[in-house]
């Protein structure tokens, strides 16, 4: 009895357990069938690509040896005329990975030359004084180098004997053009104001300066000392005498130099000399005023070419009112060369650079990215022109492209290999029309035979 109840028992159980695995089944199967309804209704599966090798393809979802999920593959829907390799990435995932944009805009941009500049003395405000007779230095009144000085200036009162007999000359002529001025006799008179004029002229010759010929003129009294002054603003660079010194016209006084404008030499190669043009753009940093920059631009360019370093030195102007540049410097120099006026520019990091091509990543619509190959002009200042490819307005991506590149390789090589199996599926039609035919005609043929 026991044994009985315990057959009928174990026998409703195991009906049971496969009621409830059929319902558990169909269950599963009816919600699958659901969201395939649900996802075919949203995107159309065409097949499944290996994550790793996009040539292996599956029409049905499973995973690589390594348990990694292969990837669906959806018709697109973006018509005929939508580029190969266009990707579209979710709005999430635009965010996640960082992507940036930037427009395509219109400006005028120059090629940049880089080069190592050498501060130097401006020559043309550049001044050597020599005495222009032999004497002795018997007042120094500029005696600090660096000092600053003006025009006129006076620098020393020297005493020399030859300037002394020029001026005894000049008072000579002078009272004898006096006694003669009112005479009656031409001749005379012309010869008395040449001796004057004469003697006056030798003076200026020997730099005597304006206003002590003038005290001369007042006093009749010869000075013993006569003034040096400065030509121009500047400042001191060197003293070459000190006072008691005797000097020759072969002694260097001072040496005077305008600081206001400074001259940098740079060397450039001869392969670039081409693009150089006289008024380019030069922009200057240098270690002592860091953060700064000094704009100037190309005076001259030198006619001749150093033959062990195969360049050619380019000489640059600055401004240097402050006086914070100071000749023996180096200084980082950009010199900004044929200038391409209205160009368009993308930001050089949006170019990805391939080795045979370039191209870079357009935005057709939010999310979407179209690679286009473009072609490259000049690059500075951190943007790059762009001969051809892109139109000005246009969004282009300037960050994670690389990211998007490889999705869009992997897209375009989706494509080709789609294109090459509906071409072999179509040339297996035609095979097997063609074969059908050729049993069409050989079933015929026997027919006739008999």
């Amino acid at each position: 009895m026991n044994r009985a109840l315990i057959s009928v028992v174990v026998t409703a159980a195991i009906g049971l357990s496969f009621v409830a695995g059929y319902w558990l089944s169909s269950s599963n199967s009816t919600k699958q069938s659901a969201g395939a309804e649900v996802q075919s209704s949203e995107r159309e599966v065409l097949f499944y690509r290996n994550p790793m090798n996009p040539a292996i393809t599956s029409p049905v979802f499973m995973q690589d040896d390594m348990g990694m999920d292969y990837i669906a593959v959806y018709a697109e829907g973006g018509g005929d005329d939508e580029p190969a390799g266009t990707v579209t990435i979710d709005p999430v995932t635009v965010q996640n990975i960082g992507v940036r944009t930037a427009r395509v805009e219109t400006r005028d941009l120059s090629r940049a030359l880089n080069g190592l500049g050498r501060v130097d003395f401006n020559e043309e405000r550049l001044s050597r004084l020599h005495p222009k007779t032999s004497g002795w230095i018997e007042q120094l009144r500029v005696d600090e180098t660096g000092k600053r000085v003006n025009k006129d200036t006076i620098l020393l009162g020297i005493y020399s004997p030859e300037l002394v007999a020029a001026q005894q000359e000049y008072l000579v002529a002078l009272n004898n053009w006096e006694t003669v001025r009112d005479s009656s006799a031409t001749q005379m008179k012309k010869s008395a104001k040449i001796m004057v004029e004469s003697a006056r002229e030798r003076l200026e010759l020997f730099d005597v300066p304006e206003h002590q010929i003038h005290e001369l003129e007042q006093s009749r009294k010869i000075k013993k000392q006569l003034h040096i002054h400065s030509p121009f603003e500047g400042r001191v660079m060197h003293i070459g005498v000190r006072k008691g010194q005797y000097v020759t016209p072969k002694d260097e006084l001072y040496l005077i130099a305008d600081l206001g404008r400074i001259w940098v030499n740079v060397d450039v190669f001869e392969d670039e000399l081409s693009w150089l043009n006289l008024g380019d753009r030069a922009e200057m940093r240098v270690r002592a005023e860091p953060g700064r920059t000094y704009n100037g631009k190309i005076t001259f360019i030198h006619p001749t070419l150093n033959r062990k370093s195969r360049t050619v030195q380019v000489r640059l102007e600055f401004d240097n009112s402050d006086l914070s540049l100071k000749p023996g410097m180096f200084a980082n120099v950009t010199l900004y060369v044929d200038p391409q006026l209205g160009a368009l520019v993308v930001p050089s990091e949006a170019i990805i650079r391939s080795g045979s091509r370039e191209q870079i990543f357009v935005v057709r619509e939010p999310g979407k990215f179209e690679p286009r190959e473009v072609t490259l002009g000049v690059t500075a200042q951190g943007m790059t022109q762009i001969l051809s490819g892109v139109v000005a307005g246009e969004e282009v991506v300037t960050s994670s492209q690389f990211l998007i590149d490889s999705e869009s390789k992997l897209r375009e090589a989706t494509a080709k290999m789609m294109a090459a199996m509906a071409t072999k599926s179509a040339a297996d039609e035609d095979m097997s029309d063609m074969d059908m035919d050729d049993m069409d005609m050989s079933m015929e043929e026997s027919t006739h035979g008999h």
